[in-house]
């Protein structure tokens, strides 16, 4: 089953939550305030390795460099 996010537009909770395809269109109820929240766009930053070893961005893909941790590193996160 794919995991869907949902952000809550009463009280902003951000939430996940795995569910049927046949769902996926469907409001899901906020965790924190049982409000249905509509699905958010999701996007993701994929990366590959150079030759030299240093990870880049796959073109075409959301998200910069270093937007999935605190590291100000890439080579730390990017693998």
């Amino acid at each position: 089953m794919p995991i869907y996010e949902y952000v809550c537009p009463k009280c902003n909770t951000k939430f996940e939550q795995m569910r049927p395809l046949s769902q996926s269109g469907q409001d899901a109820e906020c965790p924190k305030c049982h409000k249905p929240s509509p699905r958010k766009i999701s996007s993701f930053a994929a990366f590959t390795t150079s030759v030299s070893g240093v990870p880049t961005r796959v073109s075409g893909t959301g998200g910069s460099s270093c937007s999935g941790c605190s590291s100000g590193n890439c080579s730390s996160c990017a693998s």
